[in-house]
């Protein structure tokens, strides 16, 4: 009889009481086997090398050495995924710059529905994380920062009006993917719309540093913001953003509704919105992500004429996302993410 191999994760936290609520609730996954715990990142890194698990979940403050510093120590030598389990806390964006592929935020353990919550979310993450490709600062072939930056150029002409759109959808992988397209874009770029896939509070934490390190403004998006050339507007957590028409220009409503394609806030959401209402002035950019969020609402984009582009599997965390978006067609180009920048100007410049 054939079974379905497990995924061996290994639990490090310096809390023994939510060691034991990690432990004791995965456990109870089917596809989920916790080979064993560490207590700080010096233990874990020795029973990392004794268990050899294939996902590990840390929390990012720990005594000795925080889950930054781990994440930067242990990824080089070991490149295993690595799941952040953390409270409302800006380092988390730290650790994920140093090669972590996803994070979960920490329940209220006052509340059993909060921690049921966590732990589905954390066991979905786990699966996703054991079919991710770890990427180790450093090592990718992606040109320097500073010879991308000389690339990117705008056609001031082309740009003076606020007629054109881009729309932004990423999941797992997505937080640095994201940085890596809009950091060196000029500050008269047309406006963009970005829906992450992530907890309230990150983001707009996650807007926040955007906006520290853009040429760009960034902020988390509130229902009726202008999309604005030189702006950046992230979709909050937990809610819904869609595009709407705001005179001869636009504007973002966001909203509490239902979760689509198992998501809120969903790329689908947002790319759907953009084939209604922006049609062929829009330009859609779908990035690294598991399942299939955003690719309907890509193909629908494209079938109004808007420019497309999906990164390419070699680039990506987790090539899901854009991979069905590419096999339905929903892609006009497809490109690396060090590259697809490069590409939206050269389009933007055709205009």
């Amino acid at each position: 009889m054939i079974t379905n191999k497990k995924i061996k994760v290994l639990v490090v936290d310096d809390s023994m009481l939510f060691r034991k609520v990690l432990i004791d609730n995965l456990s109870q996954k089917p596809t989920i086997e916790v080979i064993g715990y560490a207590v700080d990142a010096f233990d874990a890194q020795k029973k990392i090398m004794q268990l050899k698990p294939e996902v590990v979940t840390c929390d990012v403050e720990m005594p000795r050495m925080s889950g930054i510093d781990f994440v930067k120590q242990l990824l080089p030598r070991h490149p295993v995924p690595i799941i952040l389990v953390s409270n409302l806390n800006l380092n988390v964006f730290d650790a994920l710059k140093a090669g972590a592929v996803d994070f979960v935020r920490k329940p209220d353990m006052s509340k059993n529905n909060d921690i049921t919550t966590f732990i589905n979310s954390l066991a979905v993450k786990i699966s996703i994380a054991s079919k991710a490709k770890v990427r180790v600062p450093g090592t990718a072939s992606a040109l320097p920062t500073t010879a991308r930056a000389q690339t990117l150029k705008c056609n001031m002409s082309a740009l003076s009006q606020n007629t054109t759109v881009i729309a932004i959808g990423a999941s797992t992988g997505g937080t640095e993917a994201t940085l890596e397209v809009v950091r060196n874009l000029p500050a008269n770029t047309p406006g963009i719309v970005i829906t992450q896939h992530m907890p309230e509070g990150f983001t707009k934490m996650y807007a926040d540093r955007l906006n520290r390190i853009c040429k760009m403004e960034a902020k988390e998006a509130e229902n009726g913001d202008k999309i604005e050339k030189g702006r950046i507007l992230i979709a909050p957590g937990n809610l819904q953003m869609q595009v709407v028409r705001a005179g001869v220009s636009y504007a973002v409503r966001c909203y509490s509704g239902e979760k689509v394609s198992g998501h809120r806030p969903s790329v689908d959401v947002l790319f759907k919105s953009m084939a209604d209402n922006v049609g062929r002035q829009g330009i859609g950019i779908i990035l690294t992500g598991m399942g299939k969020d955003g690719a309907q609402g890509l193909l629908e984009m494209r079938g109004k004429g808007s420019f497309t582009i999906g990164q390419d599997k070699e680039s990506c965390v987790v090539y899901g996302m854009p991979m069905v978006a590419h096999n339905i067609g929903a892609v006009c180009q497809q490109a690396s993410c060090a590259n697809i920048a490069n590409v939206l100007l050269n389009h933007l410049n055709k205009l």
